[in-house]
């Protein structure tokens, strides 16, 4: 249906929450590590209930949820909980807000920063973080891990851990893509693509480890 100039499908004409959403965000790719955990979020409260719910009930959620920032949300607790149970803007069901927590948690964790969760960034070193910055990205569950120069600004010793993180998560099945420099580093994965002038002039196979290096 055409309205204002835009051509839009039957479902969006309903509400101007819907004409918001189909104009601006519908079928536009996500960027941003909290957008894409919003997102996460959000789809799981709107189960069992309409989208044009939430996206009423999204400004609320967004401040009831710290911006759905994943190392703020990773530090909620049980007061919280009992706050958001009790915000009438919000969908208030108690499995689907702990779920959410747990979540940022959970992508805390699989970088072993859960110790450090109630920690500010300025209070993080440069491997904590990056191994935040990990976690963030680890969230939306992408089928490619893309990390450009991970180790650039590290000392060696921190920079071999989180090459040690890498080797972990690829062991675990995630695909890990490096850009890099440094051929120590291009060295220690399965495949090497060298590029130069936007060509490939090389591509050297190693090993069965899956993480690879451009």
């Amino acid at each position: 249906m055409e309205r204002s100039g835009i051509v839009r499908c039957d479902w969006a004409t309903s509400a101007p929450e819907y004409e918001r959403y189909h104009d601006e965000e519908w079928g536009t790719p996500l960027s941003g590590d909290d957008a894409l955990f919003e997102r996460l979020c959000l789809e799981a409260f709107q189960s069992g209930l309409s989208w044009i719910t939430i996206l009423r009930k999204r400004p609320a959620f967004r401040e009831a949820f710290a911006g759905f920032r994943i190392a703020a949300v990773a530090e909620f607790g049980e007061d919280d909980v009992e706050r958001l149970m009790a915000d009438p803007g919000i969908v208030r069901n108690r499995a689907k807000v702990t779920a959410s927590i747990r979540n940022a948690r959970a992508a805390l964790e699989a970088v072993g920063m859960a110790i450090r969760e109630r920690h500010f960034p300025s209070q993080l070193s440069g491997g904590e973080q990056q191994r935040v910055a990990i976690a963030r990205a680890l969230v939306g569950d992408p089928a490619v891990l893309l990390a450009d120069e991970p180790t650039g600004a590290l000392d060696s010793r921190t920079g071999a851990e989180i090459l040690d993180l890498f080797h972990q998560l690829n062991r675990g099945g995630q695909t890990v893509v490096m850009i890099t420099h440094d051929a120590a580093v291009a060295a220690q994965c399965a495949r090497t693509v060298h590029l130069r002038d936007g060509r490939v002039v090389g591509d050297v196979r190693r090993g069965s480890r899956r993480a690879d290096a451009a």
